[in-house]
């Protein structure tokens, strides 16, 4: 088991091989809007994607380029503030613009190049401004550089999200990092939320999909704000090899140490962008013990802490376990509904399905803290799930009535 403990300076530049930036081009009124991330070695990549059958037209270039080029990435562009969604034929040919647009500029073939897009569905993205920009891209391996990056693929996120670890391969370190946007219309299911992940690990595309896919199911789509899966959800990894570590293949203790390390990056990233849901004040987690499936335990989770009832009882700050109770019973799959039990902070409320009395002016004040943690336990096996959400509060509505102007 690794001991893992996050390094706050650790960046997507961390990682040997890769350079980044982040630039004001135009798309949005003032912020950072267009970034790109560069491996000029070439990586091997991975990615997942949003389930959502109205998949955005970068996500179909993208596939496409990882599948004609072996799965090797030498740059990813991001914009912002447009998502080039729901826009037709039109939106898919400024989707490879865009792609040729970066590769002349970076003189790399096209089916080399990702491309992701986040912002306001069903607009035209202004390409002539896209393009224009792409010529002023000059990527850095300074922190600065990847920070420019982070603040570029935002769109309602109040801060960037990053995370990053190292640890040693055989004695040598190897470090991955990240980075994640996301706020809003967060209900992953592959996979407007984007991750991507940076490591100088040595790992061919094929184990690295198989890690990454494993990682993602452990944390990116264990969270939700709203319940809405957006049309542009992509997290993809890039793997440059520079720490020239030795290649790490499955069912190696190597590749154990890998997925633990790449998991936890995930989390961190997939924590923060719960905690920094549209107008949320808690993070709230949910675990989930006690059967003999961690699907279903994962999924009972997110049942959880997808519940509006739910989420608007801990905006409340009240302890009303029987929301908690009902999205339980909600779920699909058959579960013995008679020997549950459930704790909300310190208090435990429900034991063998009965009520227990507890403190209500403690869990009220516990309720109050910035991460609120709830659980459950089926008392029915040894599996264990988790899930990651947030409160549902009156500034959600706020942000999202006005989204377009």
């Amino acid at each position: 088991m690794l001991n893992l403990q996050t390094v706050s300076t650790l960046t997507l530049t961390t990682p040997k091989g890769f350079k980044a930036t982040g630039i004001h081009v135009g798309l949005k009124r003032k912020r950072k809007d267009l970034g790109l991330l560069v491996c000029e070695g070439g990586a091997s990549a991975a990615a997942v994607y949003t389930t959502n059958q109205l998949q955005a037209a970068p996500i179909l270039v993208t596939k496409q380029a990882i599948a004609q080029s072996g799965g090797r990435i030498d740059a990813v562009l991001v914009n912002s503030g447009n998502a080039n969604a729901c826009t037709g034929e039109l939106g898919l040919t400024h989707a490879y613009t865009s792609q040729q647009a970066i590769a002349n500029h970076l003189q790399i073939k096209p089916d080399h190049v990702a491309i992701a897009s986040t912002g306001i569905i069903g607009q035209p993205l202004a390409i002539d401004t896209l393009v224009a920009g792409v010529s002023q891209l000059e990527a850095g391996e300074a922190e600065e550089e990847a920070d420019a990056f982070a603040q570029a693929i935002l769109t309602t996120d109040t801060g960037t999200k990053t995370a990053g670890y190292q640890f040693l391969i055989n004695g040598i370190e190897v470090s991955i990092c990240g980075v994640a946007k996301g706020s809003g219309m967060i209900h992953p299911n592959m996979a407007t939320m984007l991750g991507f992940l940076t490591t100088d690990a040595t790992v061919e595309p094929a184990v690295l999909q198989t890690l990454l896919k494993r990682s993602v199911d452990r944390t990116f789509n264990c969270i939700t704000v709203d319940g809405d899966s957006s049309t542009n959800d992509m997290v993809m990894v890039l793997a440059s090899g520079a720490a020239q570590a030795p290649t790490i293949e499955l069912g190696t203790p190597e590749a154990e140490q890998f997925e633990q390390a790449m998991t936890h990056v995930c989390q961190q990233l997939a924590k923060r962008i719960a905690r920094d849901g549209e107008g949320a004040t808690k993070l709230i987690e949910v675990t989930v013990k006690g059967t003999d499936d961690e699907k279903l335990a994962r999924k009972i989770a997110k049942q959880i802490v997808g519940s509006s009832l739910v989420k608007t009882a801990i905006f409340g700050e009240d302890a009303n376990w029987g929301r908690i109770v009902a999205a339980i019973g909600s779920i699909e799959e058959p579960i013995d509904v008679t020997n549950i039990d459930i704790r909300i902070g310190s208090q435990t409320v429900l034991r063998h399905s009965m009520p227990v009395l507890f403190d209500e002016t403690l869990a009220s004040s516990e309720l109050a803290a910035d991460t609120v943690s709830i659980e459950v336990d089926l008392n029915s096996g040894l599996a264990v799930g988790h899930a990651f959400g947030c409160d549902l509060t009156y500034d959600y509505i706020k942000i999202n009535a006005s989204y377009r102007t």
